[in-house]
């Protein structure tokens, strides 16, 4: 025997995700403020793509970077993990040309507005003082392959808003940002008006990127 949540039970559900959807959004906006507001306590501006320091900051900074010499001998054994660390390099250059090649194909054919992967990959701790050529090669590196995950991620959950915006049964780990809203499992009531919803949703996004861009704001 099958049972369906009444529709104003389910309304009511909707409601309630809604409202803690927005409860999430206030939270995250907060959050964005008080990092804000350390970044003052932390005397640095961003002018622009370039994070600078005050000069008395940028001076504290390089008396506490520590030397090559030094830095190699505190952990030599992370010398013999090196090649097999940077050797991922090439799995992770052919994932970047693969995803950026299917979603310059496939995303105007789908009406979906293209991932802009400088949203995911941020440049900027060269900028800090107190680290060696060394240590910001590491962190280009973690900042180039983390970024293209979460590019990766964007592009692969706006497919899947497309072709399958349902939630799984069981809990998942590392959602993307889009799967709160997709459709509960096991609800088949007017699935394919939600699905429709959907791919307008994305549609309407590509043509809100187009009017940014025309506008010179993108």
């Amino acid at each position: 025997m099958m049972f369906h949540a009444s529709p104003p039970k389910k309304a009511c559900m909707n409601d309630r995700i809604r409202h803690l959807l927005s409860q999430l959004e206030l939270a995250e906006e907060a959050l964005e403020k008080a990092l804000q507001e350390r970044q003052v306590h932390l005397n640095f501006s961003i002018r622009g793509k370039r994070v600078e320091f005050e000069k008395s900051v940028k001076q504290a900074h390089k008396q506490v970077k520590v030397g090559m010499i030094k830095w190699l001998g505190n952990r030599p054994i992370n010398l013999l993990t090196a090649p097999i660390i940077y050797g991922m390099v090439f799995p992770i250059l052919l994932l970047d040309a693969c995803i950026s090649l299917y979603q310059t194909i496939c995303f105007p054919v789908y009406k979906i507005s293209k991932v802009k992967r400088g949203d995911y990959m941020i440049f900027d701790r060269r900028h800090l003082s107190y680290l060696n050529i060394v240590e910001k090669s590491h962190c280009m590196y973690c900042t180039y392959a983390n970024g293209l995950l979460g590019y990766a991620t964007e592009i692969i959950a706006r497919t899947e808003q497309y072709f399958c915006p349902i939630k799984h049964a069981r809990k998942m780990m590392g959602r993307h940002a889009r799967y709160a809203s997709f459709a509960a499992y096991g609800d088949a009531e007017d699935y394919q008006a939600k699905l429709e919803k959907f791919r307008t949703d994305l549609a309407l996004e590509m043509k809100a990127k187009d009017r940014e861009v025309c506008d010179g704001r993108g």
